[in-house]
């Protein structure tokens, strides 16, 4: 289980930073995305979610829960 939570946390965190980094169009290759600021705070949203995946995953392993 932890192995699943980490890997799903990381993908949106991955996920949720490119977003990002296209909606204040520092990358690239997407008309639809690149300069949008929407993209900037579904981006951060979804790296902000990752992030939590990710700590909540690893510290209810630390516990034994």
């Amino acid at each position: 289980m932890k192995i699943a939570g980490n890997v799903v946390g990381g993908i949106l965190l991955v996920v949720g930073i490119f977003w990002a980094l296209q909606g204040v169009n520092i990358i690239g290759g997407s008309a639809l995305m690149s300069g949008h600021s929407q993209w900037l705070v579904i981006g951060v949203a979804v790296a902000l979610v990752g992030f939590v995946v990710v700590l909540l995953t690893n510290m209810r392993a630390r516990t034994g829960a």
